[in-house]
């Protein structure tokens, strides 16, 4: 015959079951409810790139964390522990629920914000240095949080961390520096990501990252130079990106003396404008500047390209463009021995 289960009669079974059985069914029962809210949300969050989207993916781990915790703190309510101990138990767990709150919301805040300034191209939602600044302000809100729940006196600690960030102040003078710098940058927009700069010092090239205590440029080599902030706000720059990153290219036509001006220049305009990366609007121009020369007759065409990357392959396109026309129509192009003739007389 089997024999039907039936609830423990021994005292000391009902005392561990009791807590047991509390335990599993809350926890059953909350990831229940945790499943189906997420279902519901999820078909609500409107996709990927949402804030709503954000948050959940932000949730879905910390969320069985609290059911757990939830089921713990059930399952001590029902158990035979002394009241001081469950009290203690209690506590910690509040102070658990207050870290994973307080990294969920640096989290969800640091991807949101991320959105955010992918979305509307804002340079200091994207930089590492409004992230971190975040994160620290969120995590030192649950810090003080989690002393008052200790009960912890906080005016010792503040006056410590008064004294001691003093002694830290003078320590680490020009990381605070670079720190304030990386702040002066975010706010002033001096600079922003993807944007070509060059520095009065030389290095160039497109600012990946303003971070807390440097700034990170991708150069032509495809390297990264680190920069300390300082460098960036002390020294002077040039930003090809402002006051917009379409920027004027000029290339230097040089013909041969029998050469005809109108035909010269409809070569080059034509040639020009069929170049892929030459803006039409301003529209390319053409200047008899400097004009005649000892040697040749030389031009100046002007164009614009979207941005200073641009610019050396598009000039150069451009440079092939019209020599191979210059050639096929048999336009007189400056001697060799007059540029010989030029150097010999420079250097006498």
């Amino acid at each position: 015959m089997i024999k039907q289960w039936a609830w423990p009669s021994d005292p000391v079974s009902m005392k561990v079951a009791r807590p047991l059985a509390a335990f599993t069914l809350t926890l059953l029962v909350l990831l229940l409810l945790r499943h189906w809210l997420f279902k519901w949300l999820y078909s609500r969050s409107g996709g990927e790139g949402r804030f709503r989207y954000v948050v959940l993916e932000t949730l879905r781990l910390p969320s069985v964390l609290w059911c757990i915790a939830a089921a713990v703190q059930i399952a001590l309510d029902t158990s035979i522990i002394p009241e001081k101990y469950v009290g203690r138990a209690s506590t910690a767990i509040v102070a658990f629920l207050i870290i994973s709150l307080t990294w969920v919301l640096s989290s969800a805040s640091v991807r949101a914000l991320t959105i955010h300034g992918q979305r509307r191209g804002v340079a200091l939602a994207l930089s590492g240095l409004a992230r971190t600044l975040i994160r620290v302000f969120i995590f030192t809100c649950g810090a003080l949080v989690l002393l008052r729940i200790y009960k912890v006196n906080i005016t010792p600690v503040l006056t410590a961390l008064g004294v001691g960030g003093l002694a830290v102040a003078l320590a680490l003078q020009d990381t605070l520096a670079n720190f304030f710098a990386g702040i002066h940058i975010l706010i002033e927009e001096p600079i922003a990501l993807g944007a070509f700069i060059r520095l009065s010092t030389g290095e160039e090239g497109v600012v990946t990252d303003i971070g807390w205590r440097t700034t990170r440029l991708r150069n032509g080599s495809n390297n990264i130079v680190v920069i300390p902030n300082t460098k960036i706000t002390s020294g002077i720059l040039v930003n090809y990106n402002l006051p917009d990153s379409r920027l004027v290219a000029e290339v230097p036509v040089m013909v041969g003396f029998d050469a005809n001006l109108e035909q010269v220049s409809h070569i080059a305009i034509e040639e020009t404008r069929a170049t892929t990366g030459v803006l039409a609007t301003p529209e390319p121009n053409i200047f008899f500047n400097p004009g005649p020369l000892p040697t040749h007759l030389q031009f100046t065409l002007v164009f614009t390209v979207s941005e200073f990357t641009r610019r050396t392959p598009v000039m150069s396109e451009v440079r092939m463009r019209i020599y191979r026309r210059l050639r096929a129509e048999g336009v007189p192009l400056p001697t060799p021995h007059l540029w010989q003739d030029t150097k010999e007389l420079t250097t006498a």
